[in-house]
């Protein structure tokens, strides 16, 4: 699955490959996406690198290289036309009164029915998290009170904390969270990943547990906890 500005980005660079023979410089591909910093750029190449769609080649300077395409040029994947009205559903702190959270199945003691919000990347950020209604059912004694959620990890950023692509996570919602504590973590209000939260004085970083991937640090304005990290469900 890919946002719609990671699939631009990568229409635009195998098109610029196609007619150049090199890559465009990352000023080039910010002018092309609109966006402002050559920061957004480089989360954009990371997520698609993650994905299996780019590769970066070593010791070359502007060297990437498409490796696979979307299905469709035209759109991108998951994304509904504008006509649909369609607005990314982003998981905020303040959710919603009636919000249905956990409820009890026909086996009470066994299992509790958890909404699946999602797919969360554990690699980089995701632009958003679509409710796509679904549940999943997780041990009661995963569950110590408060309101619960689950999400589906997409990316491999947390492997060395044991949390590997395709899990579900089960996070008890909330607005703090311990320092060194695993969160979902909402970054200047479009953004969500799945990361371990370190405050450093004034700032706050959202460590990896994969040496491949850096530590991203924020201002602590621009980094909303949304839950913590309480269990994990893995299918084989």
């Amino acid at each position: 699955m890919l946002t719609r500005k990671q699939h631009e980005l990568l229409i635009f660079i195998d098109g610029h490959l196609a007619r150049t023979g090199y890559s465009p410089s990352f000023e080039e591909m910010k002018g092309a996406l609109n966006l402002k910093s050559k920061s957004g750029i480089h989360r954009l190449i990371t997520a698609l690198e993650e994905r299996g769609f780019l590769r970066r080649r070593a010791h070359r300077a502007r060297a990437l290289e498409v490796i696979r395409l979307p299905d469709s040029r035209g759109a991108a994947p998951e994304a509904l036309p504008a006509a649909a009205g369609f607005a990314p559903n982003v998981i905020r702190g303040n959710f919603a009164p009636n919000l249905p959270g956990a409820v009890r199945t026909a086996n009470d003691a066994a299992a509790v029915s958890l909404p699946l919000y999602g797919r969360i990347a554990a690699g980089v950020p995701i632009e958003a998290l679509r409710d796509s209604g679904e549940s999943i059912e997780v041990p009661a004694a995963m569950l110590a009170g408060g309101e619960h959620y689950a999400l589906e990890v997409a990316g491999d950023s947390m492997q060395d904390a044991g949390i590997l692509d395709g899990d579900t996570v089960v996070i008890r919602r909330g607005d703090t969270a311990e320092n060194g504590s695993i969160v979902v973590a909402l970054v200047d209000e479009n953004e969500v990943t799945l990361k371990r939260l370190r405050r450093r004085g004034n700032s706050i970083a959202l460590e990896a547990a994969n040496p491949r991937y850096e530590t991203r640090i924020f201002g602590p304005d621009r980094v909303r906890v949304q839950g913590r990290l309480v269990g994990l469900v893995r299918k084989y």
